[in-house]
This record gives structure tokens, sequence and C-alpha cells, in this order.
């Protein structure tokens, strides 16, 4: 059986994205190790085509080729081929450091020398789905979902440790990395957890902590314990388990909200300076709200999408807009 290193992207959404690519590769009979960072390994994890994952002690930013001479030091001589997701010059070179013998990637940063198989990057960029699905050389990208699974026991731990029941309780995931341009407004969140039934989990890092506790406070006030503020205070796993296990997910556009896509539970996904067209939750209990999609909504938003991180003209209409009862509608209801 070849043996594959798979070199993962460093975000979330993105590593999600990845796993067609993985069970394309699996099913051909590849043995598959990802080398990935701490914090995207766990998704790695949680699908079973990957047999290995190790994590590597890289930071963002800089080249840090010692610490990559080092592990190619040690896994020379144990893979066949190499899988190369991102685009960077520094993702490429543990790869042909590790003399693995194919080394397929993207045309980028200079990486000729690099990789031994190339493809180009296409002119109109296809959904990331398929963009990662390609490196497999296949073909029918177009039907590629995001599939994770958790291990029973390890949800059953998460929701016993972290006092919630399966499927009594909706998720929200309020943060995007990139910027308020891609947030909905935190009042319409704290609006919309008020007029649910079920109890609300909030997930998110921990810079994200004060923006969940802005959500939460005016909730609680009214009726206390409705929110659980768990930003910063989970594990990824963990957060992958109360994902997996909740009646509903509401998000931005983010990684969580891929995450949420892959495990197949009911969300809604809240896009406002970005486009589902180019990274859209792929899951038949997705819903989409994009105002730019909206003929309805006037005047239209020629703006959009403008993939800023602020809105260049001071009004983000296409989430504040978006109020707390468009989102309620596209729930499901409550058993």
């Amino acid at each position: 059986m070849p043996e594959s290193l798979v070199i993962a992207p460093q975000w979330i959404g993105d590593a999600v994205m990845t796993e067609p690519l993985m069970r394309r590769l699996h099913a051909r009979g590849e043995r598959l190790t990802v080398g990935a960072l701490p914090w995207v390994a766990p998704v790695y994890r949680a699908m079973p085509q990957v047999a290995d994952v190790i994590e590597f002690p890289f930071a963002h930013g800089g080249l840090q080729f010692r610490e990559r001479r080092a592990i190619a030091k040690r896994i020379e001589g144990r893979f066949d081929k190499a899988y190369v997701l991102p685009n960077s010059l520094k993702s490429a070179l543990l790869p042909f450091l590790a003399s693995i013998p194919e080394r397929i990637g993207y045309f980028g940063e200079a990486r000729v020398g690099l990789l031994t198989h190339r493809l180009k990057n296409p002119k109109n960029k296809p959904p990331m789905v398929a963009f990662y699905s390609a490196l497999s050389g296949g073909a029918d990208f177009e039907q590629d979902r995001p599939q994770l699974q958790m291990a029973p026991a390890d949800v059953d731990q998460t929701l016993a440790e972290l006092g919630v029941r399966r499927g009594g309780f909706h998720v929200f995931a309020p943060g995007a990395e990139y910027g308020p341009a891609k947030r909905w407004p935190a009042r319409h969140f704290s609006e919309l957890a008020a007029r649910l039934d079920l109890p609300v989990v909030l997930l998110g890092s921990g810079k994200e902590a004060v923006l969940c506790d802005e959500i939460a406070a005016p909730v609680n006030a009214a009726r206390p314990g409705k929110c659980l503020n768990f930003a910063g205070k989970t594990s990824l796993v963990q957060a992958l388990c109360l994902i997996a296990a909740s009646h509903s997910t509401i998000s931005n556009d983010s990684g969580l909200m891929h995450v949420a896509a892959a495990f197949g539970v009911p969300q809604v996904a809240i896009f406002g300076s970005s486009s589902p067209l180019h990274t859209p939750p792929l899951s038949d209990k997705a819903v989409v709200l994009w105002l730019k999609a909206d003929a309805a909504y006037q005047p239209p938003l020629d703006c959009a999408p403008c993939f800023e991180r602020e809105c260049p003209l001071g009004h983000t209409r296409c989430l504040n807009d978006i109020d707390a009862g468009r989102v309620l509608a596209a729930l499901p209801p409550a058993s």
C-alpha cells in the first residue's frame, strides 16, 4: 500500500474542505498521514480515511527551516507521495527535504523546484472543495461534500462534562477570523437566542469570549442560564462534539460553519462580505442567508461581495439587515 503524506492547510474551514480529497486518495489504496498544525489536527482525526496525524510545531509566519529539516530527517524514506495543499513555499519545503519521490501541489511562491507534479492555478477559482480534490488527479468534483465523524463515546463524554444533552441545544458560532464585515451583529444573535426555546451554546476562540459575553449577557439577565458561553473554554475536539450533537448551528462564514455542514446538522449560515459561491456550507441541511442573492431586498447590494475586513461604505447592510426573525424562520422547530 503506498504511503502518502498530506501537508494540511492552517485554517479549520480549509481543513474540513479537504476531506473529499482524503476520501478519494484512500479509495484508491493510499495510506494517509496528515501533517497539520495543532489547532487543525483534530479535524483530521475526525476523518476515518486518515491513518495518522503528525502535529507540526510551527508558528504562524517565518520559514522555521531548522524545525522543518528536523522533521524531514525523521520521516525520510517513509513516504512515496506528498500532497502539498497550501500554496506557500514553506509548506512544500518539508516534503522536498524528506526526499519524498512524488510531491504534488499547485504552482505558487516560486516553488517549482520543490514540487515534482504541479497543477496550474485555475483563472476562475472553483469552490475550495473542488480546488483541493483536483490534487487527486481525478474528475467530477462538483458533488464532493465533506464528511466528519466523531466517536460516539467522545461525544457522550463531552456532553456529560459540559452538562448538555444531545439535540437539546443550539450552537452559535458568532466569530469570524477575517473581520467584522463577516460577523452578524451581536444584538441580532442576542435577539435570536431570546426567541429560541432551547438553550444556546456559544463557541469560539478565547479572543471571541468578550463577543460571546456581549451576546449572552442580555439574554441571561432575563432568563438565567439560557446562554452558555464556552468560547475559549473548550478544546477543538469538544467543540466538534458539541456541534455534532447540536439541534442546529447558527454561524457566520467561518471554519465552524464548515464543521456543522460536514456533520450534517441543521444549520443557518449568514454571509456578509464574502460569497457562498466560493465557500458554501455543503450540506442538504444548510440554509444560506445572503442578501446579495435576495431579489426582493432593496436597494440591491451592488457592493457585495466586497471581501473586505470592514465595510468600506460604513453601513454593513449585508449583515445588519438580516434580522433575527429571518434566521428563526430558517431553523427547524425544536422537538
